[in-house]
């Protein structure tokens, strides 16, 4: 029965990147359901290094993210991290004021956003429709993500350190008992005095078998699919494009176009499927704001991003439950934030104070509280 100081269940993003900052003073073990880490929503991501994306607490961890995947740990990863991709965001006459509302958001906080004219965003994705976009905003310095590289760059440091990943590890039962967690599982049993749930999509499902009060944490798919680049036209260099009130997302990818029509369908936790419709919607939606013509989906996938009430990140020990830690709630903003999301949660974890780097941008332990006002009054 392998002992050890912390037990993380789920090996994505969240309780990857806890564990490799934790690992280095810490033994740890990372648990994770599936045959590979990173299978659900890690793995389905069109993940962009954006700091215009967000609640205000989503974006200063996304700025207090930069130094490390623009510079990360020596051997972390083979290559960069970030490739520069551009975000525009783009508006029809109604969102126009959304937009501008937008721009003045973030602009303290990302000083080279700056809004467009319809000419201008046309420039830069030739594609876009005439008439339909009256208005713009562009992030030029959004980068596109490796999430395969970042995440198995924390893996391998992870063990590298001398913790363990176990994968086939789904949870069967958790019970605690003397101070120590003791964890079931379909590939053993497990025992620490911590135990963080990062388990995703199945957070709240952890929680009970734990004993713990849900926080009400929603599921919600979201569909992408790939379809062939117009003819004619090198996409490489085009920015991912959003609409204003992301109803419609598309990006270069390999050659062809990543296209999302952004949707948030709640559902159960569940390996995600796309459905017929949303795949339809996100045609009907590119060819509504593009001159791009779709003639075959060459491939379509979904994937579950979960939410808490407040849309906010969740990291920080349940206060009914001794010994238990929340790292949920990662909605679509996991990945980007996932280095300032591992140091704070492993100095919490530690009982260390947060790095003065994040408190600098305002982050603090009650804005991500799982038992802050706007979760408690939540629905569970």
């Amino acid at each position: 029965m392998p002992h050890c100081d912390v037990i993380i269940v789920g090996a994505g993003i969240a309780g990857a990147s806890a564990g490799y900052f934790l690992a280095a003073t810490h033994r740890v073990i990372v648990l994770e359901r599936e045959e590979q880490p990173g299978y659900h929503a890690t793995g389905r991501s069109a993940a962009l290094y954006t700091a215009t994306y967000g609640s205000e607490t989503v974006r200063a961890l996304t700025l207090a993210a930069g130094p490390f995947f623009r510079t990360p740990p020596a051997g972390f990863a083979e290559h960069e991290l970030l490739t520069r991709r551009g975000l525009l965001f783009v508006a029809r006459e109604d969102q126009r004021q959304t937009l501008e509302r937008h721009h003045a958001t973030v602009s303290g906080l990302v000083r080279d956003a700056r809004l467009l004219s319809a000419a201008e965003a046309i420039a830069l994705c030739p594609v876009l429709r005439p008439g339909h976009i009256v208005a713009a905003m562009l992030e030029p310095d959004a980068r596109d993500i490796d999430v395969a590289a970042l995440l198995h760059g924390y893996l391998r440091g992870l063990r590298q350190y001398g913790g363990r990943i176990v994968t086939g590890a789904d949870v069967t039962g958790v019970a605690r008992d003397a101070g120590a967690w003791r964890v079931d599982t379909a590939a053993g049993t497990f025992v620490a005095p911590l135990l963080v749930n990062a388990a995703g999509a199945w957070a709240d499902e952890l929680a009970l078998l734990a004993g713990a009060r849900p926080l009400g944490l929603v599921p919600k798919r979201r569909t992408a699919m790939l379809v062939d680049a117009p003819d004619g036209h090198d996409v490489a260099a085009w920015p991912m494009v959003v609409d204003a009130d992301e109803q419609l997302y598309f990006k270069p990818d390999a050659g062809r176009l990543l296209v999302s029509p952004a949707d948030e369908t709640p559902s159960p936790p569940c390996d995600a499927r796309p459905d017929e419709i949303d795949v339809a919607t996100g045609i009907e939606r590119l060819q509504r704001a593009t001159t791009v013509p779709v003639r075959r989906v060459r491939h379509s996938w979904a994937g579950l991003r979960t939410f808490a009430a407040d849309k906010d990140l969740v990291a920080g020990f349940d206060p009914a439950v001794d010994g238990f830690f929340w790292l949920a709630g990662q909605g679509g903003y996991g990945i980007q934030t996932s280095p300032s999301m591992g140091r704070l949660a492993s100095a919490l974890i530690a009982g260390r104070a947060i790095p003065g780097e994040l408190t600098d941008l305002g982050l603090s332990a009650a804005a991500l509280a799982p038992d802050r006002p706007a979760l408690a009054a939540a629905p569970r």
